[in-house]
């Protein structure tokens, strides 16, 4: 198989890199706003909830960041925050389904992200696919 070098290949933040990019800082910023008012007016309802979303805001912010950015390392960085995200989604989704009661109000990531039309299930998959697009190729030794 022959080796495609970086400058051959698309920069996470281009093409459908774009589009990626923007809906992970609509949900930064949704996410954000979100528990921001729900920490600041009613956090003694359901604070595992909205400290989950607040910690869903974070991931999508760094996702946000990392695929806007070129480079390797920017690269790696993304790889992480949806992977993680994707995880945060699984388990806190199942979690969620699981045991209702331990979430008297929704996260961001509950059942799987139903209140948000399940794009935080369905974006770390689209997320990763893109990364595996356009992963940097190792220098040959």
């Amino acid at each position: 198989m022959e080796q495609v070098p970086d400058d051959a290949k698309p920069a996470t933040a281009s093409g459908p890199g774009r589009v990626l990019v923007a809906v992970y800082a609509i949900f930064a910023v949704a996410a954000t706003s979100r528990a921001a008012v729900q920490i600041a007016t009613r956090f003694h309802e359901a604070p595992v909830p909205y400290l989950l979303s607040a910690f869903a805001a974070v991931v999508y912010l760094l996702a946000t960041l990392a695929l806007a950015r070129a480079g390797r390392a920017w690269w790696s960085v993304a790889l992480v925050a949806c992977s993680f995200e994707l995880a945060g989604v699984l388990v806190v989704g199942t979690l969620s389904v699981v045991d209702p009661a331990a979430f008297p109000d929704a996260a961001v990531w509950s059942d799987y992200g139903r209140g948000y039309l399940f794009i935080p299930l369905v974006l770390p998959v689209l997320g990763l696919l893109w990364l595996r697009r356009t992963a940097p190729t190792r220098a040959p030794r």
